[in-house]
């Protein structure tokens, strides 16, 4: 895990929490799914870190999708200046 605020990771993280709110899920729902702590899954979402590949697994699996569905949502976030927290 890295620390990163840039912009990929704002906008990844936007496309994680817009996805996690659609299925009704809180953090800490996803968290369990995916095998991750509710933080961490915050800070996905914050755009704090750069989840490695694995952990998107686990993210996808937690939302019952596959990987391409939450990078095709990524890829059609708005820019960073435009997105609603």
């Amino acid at each position: 895990m890295g620390i990163a605020k840039g912009p990929d990771s704002a906008r990844l993280g936007w496309a994680v929490r817009v996805l996690r709110a659609e299925r009704e899920l809180s953090q800490e729902k996803l968290g369990r799914a995916a095998r991750l702590h509710r933080n961490y899954v915050g800070a996905i979402e914050r755009g704090e870190i750069n989840p490695t590949f694995r952990v998107l697994l686990k993210v996808a699996g937690g939302l019952e999708m596959p990987l391409s569905e939450v990078v095709a949502r990524y890829e059609k976030a708005p820019p960073r200046d435009r997105m609603r927290r």
